[in-house]
């Protein structure tokens, strides 16, 4: 996959992870696209580590991989931000 679609893909995960666990954060669409891209990145290392597979393409699966990695990834955010 090209790196604008992976951008596009992490936007969409971070956004989808912000709406879960809403709050003010900051940092707007950036930080929304970061957040996501760097969420696909752990959700899918992590998802690899536990046995479940790799993420492979844009499937359900890696769509639901990449916004629990967004998630966990804004759950640390919060707890170092305070």
């Amino acid at each position: 996959m090209g790196i604008l679609s992976w951008i596009v893909f992490g936007l969409i995960a971070g956004v989808v992870a912000k709406f879960l666990m809403p709050g003010r954060d900051g940092g707007g669409l950036i930080m929304t696209i970061l957040l996501g891209v760097a969420g696909a990145f752990v959700g899918g290392w992590i998802g690899t580590q536990l046995g479940f597979g790799v993420v492979t393409g844009f499937n359900l699966g890696s769509f639901f991989t990449a916004i629990v990695g967004a998630l966990a990834l804004l759950f640390v955010y919060r707890l170092l931000k305070k």
